[in-house]
């Protein structure tokens, strides 16, 4: 039987997998998105654990604008997400 956490993060990466290029999203749009509302920091820690290239975790951000941790360093979220016209 899986966790509450695994599944949490089940949630959270099936959710991000489908943010369009060219789009982002905060990490409280998705707590929200996946039924925690308040869990926004659960999701950077899920996305932090992510190592699958079919999950989009650059194109989560900060409510405030900035670009937020990336499990690849900040400058590679920023060339991703350049490239895709989302900044």
């Amino acid at each position: 039987m899986a966790s509450n956490k695994s599944l949490f993060r089940k949630r959270v990466f099936e959710y991000v997998r489908g943010i369009p290029s060219g789009e982002t999203r905060t990490y409280k749009q998705v707590a929200e998105a996946v039924g925690s509302p308040r869990a926004y920091r659960a999701v950077g820690s899920a996305l932090a654990t992510n190592h699958n290239p079919l999950i989009p975790c650059h194109r989560v951000i900060r409510s405030d604008g900035n670009l937020g941790q990336y499990n690849r360093g900040e400058e590679a979220k920023r060339r991703k997400l350049s490239k895709e016209g989302a900044i």
